[in-house]
């Protein structure tokens, strides 16, 4: 088992290409950093998506995610970056990926973010 956090996403064939239907992750222990203040950032990061061709392997998500903790970065930018590297991993029907912030300064922020496939 890897012990390195990766930016790699590794997929798989979709089992059921023919029919549509959502995959539902939710990863409750989410960190990055405030790169104004260092401070660590906690979230559960929520992915939803309708594969296409391809299915994101577990295991390289978890180390995906686990490769943001030492970095900094604003809620915005993180959720949107990880819905682009997802979407260009497995190229998904549809995709939504939400970033449930813990309360910092008094604030609870929520950053969803949504992809659809072209027709």
């Amino acid at each position: 088992m890897s012990r390195q956090p990766s930016r790699s996403l590794e997929v798989f064939p979709n089992p059921n290409i023919d029919r549509d239907y959502e995959i539902r992750m939710e990863c409750p222990e989410f960190t990055c950093l405030c790169p104004r203040t260092g401070q660590p950032d906690f979230a559960t990061i929520r992915i939803r998506y309708v594969p296409d061709q391809l299915c994101v392997e577990l295991k390289s998500l978890k180390l995906y995610l686990w490769s943001f903790r030492n970095e900094g970065a604003f809620h915005e930018a993180v959720v949107n970056r990880i819905l682009d590297d997802l979407v260009g991993a497995v190229h998904p029907r549809r995709m939504r990926v939400e970033g449930d912030f813990m309360v910092r300064g008094g604030i609870h922020t929520t950053v969803a973010v949504d992809y659809e496939a072209p027709k």
